[in-house]
Protein backbone atom coordinates (compact mmCIF):
# COMPACT_ATOMS: atom_id res chain seq x y z
CA UNK A 1 0.00 0.00 0.00
CA UNK A 2 1.38 3.35 -0.81
CA UNK A 3 0.34 6.86 -0.74
CA UNK A 4 0.85 9.82 -3.35
CA UNK A 5 -0.15 13.15 -3.08
CA UNK A 6 -0.73 14.93 -6.40
CA UNK A 7 -0.87 18.80 -6.90
CA UNK A 8 -4.14 20.20 -8.83
CA UNK A 9 -3.38 22.25 -12.23
CA UNK A 10 -6.97 23.62 -11.48
CA UNK A 11 -5.18 24.85 -8.38
CA UNK A 12 -1.87 26.12 -9.99
CA UNK A 13 -3.95 28.97 -11.62
CA UNK A 14 -2.84 31.95 -10.81
CA UNK A 15 0.26 31.88 -8.74
CA UNK A 16 2.26 33.06 -7.30
CA UNK A 17 -0.59 35.56 -7.19
CA UNK A 18 0.73 39.30 -6.63
CA UNK A 19 4.19 38.17 -7.98
CA UNK A 20 2.11 37.05 -11.30
CA UNK A 21 1.59 33.80 -12.62
CA UNK A 22 3.72 30.67 -13.41
CA UNK A 23 4.22 29.56 -16.83
CA UNK A 24 2.79 26.18 -17.10
CA UNK A 25 6.46 24.65 -17.33
CA UNK A 26 6.75 26.68 -14.15
CA UNK A 27 3.87 25.33 -12.61
CA UNK A 28 5.20 21.38 -13.41
CA UNK A 29 8.91 22.61 -11.29
CA UNK A 30 7.09 23.72 -8.77
CA UNK A 31 4.97 20.63 -8.22
CA UNK A 32 8.84 18.13 -8.92
CA UNK A 33 10.46 20.78 -6.25
CA UNK A 34 7.79 20.52 -3.56
CA UNK A 35 7.47 16.86 -3.43
CA UNK A 36 4.19 16.10 -5.17
CA UNK A 37 3.95 12.85 -6.67
CA UNK A 38 2.50 14.06 -9.67
CA UNK A 39 -0.76 15.92 -10.56
CA UNK A 40 -4.57 16.23 -11.34
CA UNK A 41 -4.91 16.88 -15.21
CA UNK A 42 -8.46 18.59 -16.77
CA UNK A 43 -9.18 16.16 -20.06
CA UNK A 44 -10.73 19.07 -21.57
CA UNK A 45 -8.03 22.21 -21.21
CA UNK A 46 -5.93 23.23 -24.15
CA UNK A 47 -2.49 22.44 -22.34
CA UNK A 48 -3.57 19.02 -20.84
CA UNK A 49 -1.14 17.22 -23.48
CA UNK A 50 1.29 19.70 -22.87
CA UNK A 51 0.57 19.32 -18.34
CA UNK A 52 1.34 15.27 -19.67
CA UNK A 53 4.47 15.68 -21.24
CA UNK A 54 6.04 17.94 -18.51
CA UNK A 55 4.66 15.51 -15.99
CA UNK A 56 6.20 12.33 -17.68
CA UNK A 57 9.59 14.48 -18.46
CA UNK A 58 9.88 14.83 -14.37
CA UNK A 59 9.18 11.06 -13.43
CA UNK A 60 5.79 12.38 -11.83
CA UNK A 61 2.20 10.92 -12.57
CA UNK A 62 -1.39 12.11 -12.75
CA UNK A 63 -4.89 11.27 -13.06
CA UNK A 64 -7.49 12.42 -15.78
CA UNK A 65 -10.50 14.51 -14.95
CA UNK A 66 -13.41 14.74 -17.28
CA UNK A 67 -16.91 16.03 -16.84
CA UNK A 68 -19.36 13.95 -19.37
CA UNK A 69 -22.98 14.79 -20.18
CA UNK A 70 -23.71 11.31 -21.57
CA UNK A 71 -22.60 7.93 -21.81
CA UNK A 72 -21.03 8.36 -25.13
CA UNK A 73 -18.55 11.69 -24.03
CA UNK A 74 -16.52 9.29 -22.13
CA UNK A 75 -15.04 7.84 -24.89
CA UNK A 76 -13.12 10.97 -25.75
CA UNK A 77 -11.47 10.78 -22.49
CA UNK A 78 -10.56 7.34 -22.72
CA UNK A 79 -8.92 8.24 -26.30
CA UNK A 80 -7.24 11.01 -24.52
CA UNK A 81 -5.56 8.72 -22.21
CA UNK A 82 -4.48 6.00 -24.84
CA UNK A 83 -3.42 9.46 -27.04
CA UNK A 84 -0.88 10.48 -23.73
CA UNK A 85 0.12 7.70 -22.33
CA UNK A 86 -1.92 5.24 -19.73
CA UNK A 87 1.72 3.93 -18.24
CA UNK A 88 1.63 7.30 -15.86
CA UNK A 89 -2.30 7.85 -15.42
CA UNK A 90 -3.43 6.75 -11.52
CA UNK A 91 -7.55 6.63 -12.51
CA UNK A 92 -9.72 8.63 -13.60
CA UNK A 93 -11.62 11.27 -11.64
CA UNK A 94 -15.11 11.93 -12.91
CA UNK A 95 -17.77 14.88 -12.59
CA UNK A 96 -20.83 13.80 -14.08
CA UNK A 97 -22.16 16.40 -15.72
CA UNK A 98 -25.81 15.27 -15.56
CA UNK A 99 -28.17 16.07 -12.76
CA UNK A 100 -30.91 13.37 -13.25
CA UNK A 101 -34.30 13.60 -10.97
CA UNK A 102 -33.89 10.31 -9.20
CA UNK A 103 -31.32 7.64 -8.58
CA UNK A 104 -32.95 5.33 -10.67
CA UNK A 105 -32.38 7.79 -13.81
CA UNK A 106 -28.50 8.03 -13.05
CA UNK A 107 -27.88 3.94 -13.49
CA UNK A 108 -27.72 3.25 -16.29
CA UNK A 109 -25.16 6.51 -16.63
CA UNK A 110 -22.97 4.96 -13.84
CA UNK A 111 -22.90 1.35 -15.39
CA UNK A 112 -22.36 2.78 -18.70
CA UNK A 113 -19.10 4.25 -17.68
CA UNK A 114 -18.25 2.05 -15.80
CA UNK A 115 -18.62 -0.85 -18.19
CA UNK A 116 -16.17 1.46 -20.53
CA UNK A 117 -13.80 2.19 -17.80
CA UNK A 118 -13.34 -1.06 -17.04
CA UNK A 119 -13.56 -2.57 -21.09
CA UNK A 120 -10.25 -0.20 -21.30
CA UNK A 121 -8.54 -1.41 -18.07
CA UNK A 122 -8.61 2.21 -16.31
CA UNK A 123 -9.78 2.75 -12.82
CA UNK A 124 -12.68 5.14 -12.68
CA UNK A 125 -13.68 6.86 -9.53
CA UNK A 126 -16.77 8.95 -9.26
CA UNK A 127 -16.47 12.84 -7.56
CA UNK A 128 -18.76 14.24 -5.18
CA UNK A 129 -19.24 17.69 -6.26
CA UNK A 130 -21.87 20.54 -6.37
CA UNK A 131 -23.54 20.91 -9.53
CA UNK A 132 -23.15 17.72 -10.42
CA UNK A 133 -24.91 14.19 -10.89
CA UNK A 134 -23.36 13.72 -6.80
CA UNK A 135 -24.17 17.29 -5.49
CA UNK A 136 -26.59 16.28 -2.79
CA UNK A 137 -25.09 13.98 -0.18
CA UNK A 138 -28.32 12.02 0.35
CA UNK A 139 -29.11 11.38 -3.13
CA UNK A 140 -25.18 10.48 -3.08
CA UNK A 141 -25.57 7.61 -0.43
CA UNK A 142 -28.70 6.09 -1.85
CA UNK A 143 -27.02 5.85 -5.75
CA UNK A 144 -23.69 4.38 -3.93
CA UNK A 145 -26.43 1.83 -2.45
CA UNK A 146 -27.92 1.31 -5.65
CA UNK A 147 -24.64 0.68 -7.92
CA UNK A 148 -22.42 -1.30 -5.09
CA UNK A 149 -19.53 -1.08 -8.02
CA UNK A 150 -19.43 2.54 -7.88
CA UNK A 151 -16.23 4.03 -6.27
CA UNK A 152 -15.85 7.69 -5.21
CA UNK A 153 -13.34 10.31 -4.96
CA UNK A 154 -14.37 12.42 -1.73
CA UNK A 155 -14.12 15.93 -2.05
CA UNK A 156 -16.18 16.35 1.10
CA UNK A 157 -15.91 20.21 1.24
CA UNK A 158 -18.84 20.09 -1.26
CA UNK A 159 -21.18 18.45 1.33
CA UNK A 160 -20.63 20.43 4.38
CA UNK A 161 -21.56 23.36 2.66
CA UNK A 162 -24.08 22.05 0.45
CA UNK A 163 -25.93 20.63 3.32
CA UNK A 164 -24.45 23.72 5.67
CA UNK A 165 -23.38 21.47 8.45
CA UNK A 166 -23.72 23.31 12.01
CA UNK A 167 -20.53 23.43 14.62
CA UNK A 168 -20.39 21.10 16.36
CA UNK A 169 -20.84 18.79 13.28
CA UNK A 170 -24.06 16.62 15.04
CA UNK A 171 -23.00 12.46 15.21
CA UNK A 172 -25.92 12.02 12.67
CA UNK A 173 -23.60 13.66 9.78
CA UNK A 174 -20.81 12.00 10.60
CA UNK A 175 -22.37 9.02 10.11
CA UNK A 176 -22.98 10.00 7.06
CA UNK A 177 -19.88 10.89 5.95
CA UNK A 178 -18.59 7.88 7.44
CA UNK A 179 -20.66 5.78 4.83
CA UNK A 180 -19.18 8.04 2.42
CA UNK A 181 -15.80 7.67 3.23
CA UNK A 182 -16.13 3.99 3.29
CA UNK A 183 -17.07 3.88 -0.46
CA UNK A 184 -13.90 6.24 -1.11
CA UNK A 185 -10.69 5.60 -3.19
CA UNK A 186 -9.36 9.28 -3.61
CA UNK A 187 -9.24 12.49 -1.69
CA UNK A 188 -9.59 15.75 -2.80
CA UNK A 189 -8.21 18.05 -0.12
CA UNK A 190 -10.03 21.09 0.71
CA UNK A 191 -11.68 22.96 3.98
CA UNK A 192 -14.94 24.08 4.34
CA UNK A 193 -17.27 25.76 6.36
CA UNK A 194 -21.04 26.06 6.36
CA UNK A 195 -20.94 29.26 4.12
CA UNK A 196 -17.86 28.95 2.22
CA UNK A 197 -16.56 26.26 -0.14
CA UNK A 198 -13.04 26.73 0.47
CA UNK A 199 -11.58 28.77 3.57
CA UNK A 200 -8.07 29.78 4.49
CA UNK A 201 -6.48 27.21 6.28
CA UNK A 202 -3.44 29.41 8.18
CA UNK A 203 -6.41 31.71 9.80
CA UNK A 204 -6.67 30.91 13.32
CA UNK A 205 -10.58 30.90 13.25
CA UNK A 206 -10.73 28.19 10.36
CA UNK A 207 -8.21 25.76 12.61
CA UNK A 208 -11.22 23.52 13.94
CA UNK A 209 -12.53 23.18 10.31
CA UNK A 210 -9.20 22.01 9.16
CA UNK A 211 -9.06 19.41 12.11
CA UNK A 212 -12.78 18.46 11.15
CA UNK A 213 -11.66 17.86 7.55
CA UNK A 214 -8.32 16.19 8.92
CA UNK A 215 -10.09 13.89 11.06
CA UNK A 216 -12.37 12.60 8.49
CA UNK A 217 -9.45 12.22 5.94
CA UNK A 218 -7.94 9.96 8.29
CA UNK A 219 -11.20 7.96 9.32
CA UNK A 220 -11.04 7.90 5.22
CA UNK A 221 -7.55 6.85 4.81
CA UNK A 222 -7.92 4.16 7.92
CA UNK A 223 -11.26 2.49 5.77
CA UNK A 224 -9.32 2.13 2.59
CA UNK A 225 -6.15 0.73 4.12
CA UNK A 226 -8.89 -1.88 5.06
CA UNK A 227 -10.32 -2.58 1.99
CA UNK A 228 -7.46 -1.88 -0.28
CA UNK A 229 -5.13 -5.09 -1.42
CA UNK A 230 -1.33 -4.78 -0.74
CA UNK A 231 -0.28 -3.07 -4.09
CA UNK A 232 -2.75 -0.71 -4.71
CA UNK A 233 -1.84 2.96 -4.06
CA UNK A 234 -4.38 5.89 -2.66
CA UNK A 235 -4.03 9.47 -4.31
CA UNK A 236 -4.80 12.48 -2.05
CA UNK A 237 -4.70 16.03 -3.78
CA UNK A 238 -4.81 19.52 -2.43
CA UNK A 239 -7.21 21.24 -4.70
CA UNK A 240 -7.24 25.10 -4.10
CA UNK A 241 -9.06 26.66 -6.80
CA UNK A 242 -8.28 30.16 -7.54
CA UNK A 243 -10.70 33.18 -7.02
CA UNK A 244 -13.39 33.13 -6.80
CA UNK A 245 -12.97 29.59 -4.93
CA UNK A 246 -10.17 31.55 -3.35
CA UNK A 247 -11.75 34.05 -1.01
CA UNK A 248 -10.30 37.61 -2.13
CA UNK A 249 -10.40 40.72 -0.30
CA UNK A 250 -11.78 44.56 -1.67
CA UNK A 251 -9.31 44.68 -4.51
CA UNK A 252 -9.17 40.98 -5.50
CA UNK A 253 -6.25 40.17 -3.59
CA UNK A 254 -6.18 36.33 -2.55
CA UNK A 255 -6.11 36.33 1.54
CA UNK A 256 -4.01 33.71 2.03
CA UNK A 257 -0.96 31.98 0.23
CA UNK A 258 -2.54 29.09 -1.21
CA UNK A 259 0.37 27.75 -2.60
CA UNK A 260 1.52 27.04 1.19
CA UNK A 261 -1.58 25.65 1.85
CA UNK A 262 -1.53 22.92 -0.59
CA UNK A 263 1.93 22.30 0.81
CA UNK A 264 0.28 21.73 4.20
CA UNK A 265 -2.34 19.82 2.65
CA UNK A 266 0.10 17.73 1.27
CA UNK A 267 2.05 17.59 4.67
CA UNK A 268 -1.34 16.55 6.32
CA UNK A 269 -2.18 13.69 4.02
CA UNK A 270 1.57 12.34 4.67
CA UNK A 271 1.45 12.46 8.53
CA UNK A 272 -1.91 10.70 8.59
CA UNK A 273 -0.77 8.33 6.55
CA UNK A 274 2.76 7.95 9.05
CA UNK A 275 0.41 7.72 11.63
CA UNK A 276 -1.69 4.63 9.86
CA UNK A 277 1.25 2.90 9.00
CA UNK A 278 1.98 1.42 12.59
CA UNK A 279 -1.85 -0.07 12.63
CA UNK A 280 -2.53 -3.24 11.42
CA UNK A 281 -5.04 -2.17 8.28
CA UNK A 282 -7.53 -5.17 8.72
CA UNK A 283 -7.31 -4.82 12.52
CA UNK A 284 -6.59 -0.75 13.30
CA UNK A 285 -4.76 -2.01 16.60
CA UNK A 286 -0.77 -0.20 16.67
CA UNK A 287 1.44 -2.84 15.72
CA UNK A 288 4.49 -2.92 17.79
CA UNK A 289 8.03 -1.83 16.30
CA UNK A 290 10.59 -4.19 15.65
CA UNK A 291 13.74 -4.11 17.76
CA UNK A 292 16.58 -3.75 15.69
Amino acid sequence: MELLVFQSMWGMEELPGEKGSWSLEEQVDQIAAAGFDGAAVEDDVPEARDTISLLRDRGLKWCVACFPKTIEDFATTIEFIEETGRDGCDHINMQPNVRPATVLESIPYVLGWQQMADQAGLDLYIETHRDRMTTDLLFTLQLIDAVPSLKLTADLSHFLVGREFKWPVPDAEHELIRRILERTWAFHGRVATREQVQVQLSFPHQQRWLELFTHWWEQGFRSWRTRAAQEDTLIFTPELGPPPYAITGPDGTEQSDRWEEALLLQQTARDIWQKLETEDPKTNATVPAVAK
